[in-house]
Order: C-alpha cells, then sequence, then structure tokens
C-alpha cells in the first residue's frame, strides 16, 4: 500500500517533470495539482500508476485524462478563486477536484450513473464538498445553475456547443476539445458583449462527447 507520504512525493515530481518543465506556469494550478490525490481517482487495479503522464482506464469505455492535459484545460480557464465552474464529464471526479482547489463551487455532470456515483464517493472521500455531481447529458449543461464564470468540457465535441456558450456569463471562459472522433484541438471560448472570441491550443483526444450538442446517443 502507498504512504501518504509516497503519494504527496508523487504528485511533487508530477508537478515538476509532467507540468512546469512542459510550460504550466499558472501557481495556483500547480499548487492545485500537487493537492489534489489522483490515487483516491483511479481503479485500484491502476493505481500505481496514478501519477503516470498517462490518461488511465477508469471503466465504462471511459478514462481519466493525462494531468498534463487537466492542468492546460485549468490554465486556459485562468481561475482566481470565486468562480462557480461547471465541469462537463465528470468521469472519475479528478477534474472537478482540481476545479475545486481553484473556484468556490463546482457543479460536475456525468451521463453515466456508476460513474457519477464513483466520483460522488471518491470526491467525498478526498473532501472536497463544493462539488455537486449531477448525472445527465453534459452537452446541454446544467442550466438551472447557470450563469457559470467558467466551463470545463472532458470529451470531443463536433463544435462548440450552444447549450454550454449560453449558460457562460460576460466575460466567462469554456475550453472543449473539438474536432473529430478521430483527434481534437482544445478551444478556449469566451463570451463577450460582441460573441464568443476563439483561441485555439494543443492537439488532443477525448472520449466523444455523448449527447445532443455532442456526437448524438452512440
Amino acid at each position: 500500500m502507498t504512504s501518504a507520504s509516497d503519494s504527496a512525493a508523487a504528485r511533487a515530481r508530477m508537478v515538476e517533470r509532467q507540468l512546469r518543465r512542459r510550460g504550466i506556469a499558472d501557481e495556483r494550478v500547480l499548487a492545485a495539482m500537487a493537492r489534489v490525490p489522483r490515487e483516491l481517482f483511479v481503479p485500484e487495479s491502476v493505481r500505481g500508476h496514478a501519477y503516470a503522464d498517462d490518461a488511465l482506464p477508469i471503466g465504462e469505455h471511459q478514462t481519466i485524462s493525462q494531468p498534463f492535459v487537466v492542468a492546460t484545460i485549468c490554465a486556459l480557464l485562468a481561475l482566481e478563486g470565486s468562480e462557480r465552474v461547471l465541469d462537463v464529464g465528470a468521469g472519475s471526479g479528478y477534474q472537478a477536484a482540481v476545479l475545486a482547489e481553484l473556484a468556490s463551487e463546482v457543479v460536475t455532470i456525468e451521463r453515466i450513473p456508476t460513474l457519477a456515483e464513483a466520483a460522488r464517493t471518491a470526491l467525498a472521500i478526498a473532501g472536497y464538498a463544493n462539488v455537486d455531481v449531477r448525472i445527465g447529458d453534459g452537452s446541454r449543461g446544467v442550466p438551472e445553475r447557470a450563469p457559470f464564470d467558467a466551463i470545463a468540457v472532458a470529451a470531443a465535441a463536433p463544435k462548440v456547443p450552444r447549450a454550454l456558450y449560453e449558460q457562460l456569463g460576460e466575460g466567462g471562459r469554456l475550453v472543449v476539445p473539438r474536432g473529430s472522433r478521430r483527434g481534437q484541438k482544445l478551444v478556449l471560448v469566451v463570451r463577450t458583449a460582441d460573441g464568443p472570441v476563439e483561441r485555439m491550443s494543443l492537439p488532443v483526444r477525448f472520449v466523444p462527447l455523448i449527447g445532443d450538442e455532442g456526437f448524438g446517443e452512440n
């Protein structure tokens, strides 16, 4: 069994080697990644690889994203600490936990009930009481909790989901992997009075966003 000190050391190495050396410069994001116990958000069978520079399987044909990608998404959102954030595609709950370190309130939505329940359990064990876990079509967001200051999407969409953009407050930021099922680029979308302003980021490969404003129903 890995001790708490071993896990803390592994997180410190991850932050230094996988994040800081590869250009993640937001100190709040680096500190958040150093605090979240990633081993609690992966199946026991792959727990020994919790801090590897890889996406890992979490069941139901889904994955927990590579630490560098999670850190990149969080850095693009440029959170200051007082925001309400929507996390689309809860998966294991790991990204929601990192966002909870960076914002005052996180709403996360997952379409697969077993994953949502596992994420809720892991978040509770890790102590993240400021995360509201929902089950539903993430491509439609959570309109009853809008507006959001930031939205992070952890599944690929063929275009920016209109429903998510409309749930952003003025000046809100949305990060989504946009492209085909085979490959995408992270896109930062900022809501302005003149309409959406976009900036492209790194190439990625995410599981597809399934739902009304994603890739349909599988």
